[in-house]
């Protein structure tokens, strides 16, 4: 009977074994699970600071280690760099910052001034052909409330930004804060993500390559050709005379980072009013160089900054984009594409991984 039950029992360890390997894994993970939440909700808050940070260390890790090569401290290196970063990056920023502030608000008294007066009014009523589409812009669209509620929301964006400055001052620290260390301590980090990551040596190679192309992309493909177009755009309205030309620009550069969109947003507009109002000849030089050099200027700049970096379909981009920005506010730029290019990446390695499962 004793036997038995001694065999009894050492039948059954293998599955107790067994079913208690499972419950420690599944304990295991549910509380991996938890901190990994728990320290998502930690640094939501320095979300913006680290991935500005990370964008700033990926573009600036070549002058990095050109410095790094000269010097033997890397406290004094990563503290240079990140000085250099700040110079190139933080003030020309704080610069147009503040001329924006006031040509928000000189724009506002411009826009309100032309309501009142009606100048829109009389440069419609000059054209007898189009009074259809003035009575049909009165029925439709009340204009004067639209231009009214811009010139309100100007001055307020502008006020909104002073009252602002210090907690952007604080992001803005916080961002080189972080800088300091990626640069410095790249190579622990790179070593600890290779550590911790379930994918192969190759693959997160593959990984980290795909990470940097996009940010190279988004940063230098989009945001500095989107600057390009708004300073062509802005430059041309300067010259023309046109009214806060600093304001006009950067919606155009804003305009022209998201796909579909554009620059011409703004100047065809600009080019029919000033056609309405007399001006020939600055409407055909608007017109010209709005087509000829502004809406052009990507098809050239983007192939050299670029190249065949950003791998990403038209559809995915555009979604990243504007997804990033409406789920993560302006940090979604460079959010959103890398969440795409990392969950294609992954998924690539799940199809590799399936395919040499089959052979």
């Amino acid at each position: 009977m004793s036997a038995d039950v001694s065999d009894h029992e050492t039948a059954q360890t293998p599955a107790l074994w067994a079913l208690k390997s499972r419950t420690q894994a599944s304990v295991l993970l549910g509380a991996t699970g938890v901190g990994i939440y728990i320290c998502y909700r930690l640094a939501l808050p320095f979300l913006p600071a680290l991935t500005w940070a990370l964008a700033l260390a990926i573009l600036f890790a070549s002058s990095h280690r050109a410095i790094e090569s000269r010097l033997k401290w890397p406290n004094l290196a990563a503290t240079i760099s990140v000085v250099v970063a700040a110079l190139i990056v933080v003030a020309p920023a704080i610069f147009v910052a503040e001329r924006l502030v006031n040509e928000a608000a000189k724009g506002a008294s411009v826009i309100q001034a032309q309501i009142e007066a009606g100048a829109w009014r009389r440069a419609i009523e000059a054209h007898p052909r189009l009074a259809p589409v003035d009575e049909w812009l009165q029925q439709q669209i009340n204009l004067p409330a639209i231009f009214g509620n811009a010139a309100s929301w100007l001055t307020n964006a502008g006020a909104t930004f002073v009252r602002g400055s210090v907690v952007q001052l604080a992001g803005v620290l916080l961002t080189f804060y972080f800088l300091f260390y990626f640069l410095r301590d790249r190579r622990l980090a790179v070593k600890s993500l290779r550590r911790l990551s379930p994918l192969s040596p190759v693959e997160m190679d593959r990984l980290f390559v795909q990470v940097v192309d996009t940010i190279y992309a988004t940063i230098y493909g989009t945001v500095v050709v989107a600057g390009v177009q708004g300073a062509l755009g802005g430059l041309m309205f300067w010259w023309l005379g046109l009214p806060t030309p600093l304001l006009w620009g950067l919606v155009m550069g804003l305009l022209a980072v998201v796909p579909v969109l554009g620059a011409f947003i703004v100047w065809i507009p600009a080019t029919i009013f000033l056609a309405l109002d007399g001006s020939w000849t600055k409407a055909v030089i608007l017109g010209l160089w709005g087509g000829a050099v502004v809406s052009t200027i990507d098809n050239i700049l983007y192939p050299i900054l670029v190249g065949n970096r950003l791998k990403l379909h038209s559809v995915p981009a555009f979604i990243s984009l504007i997804g990033g920005l409406s789920l993560f506010g302006a940090v979604g730029l460079i959010l959103g594409p890398i969440a795409v290019t990392i969950t294609m990446t992954l998924l690539d390695a799940w199809r590799t991984r399936f395919a040499e499962t089959k052979e």
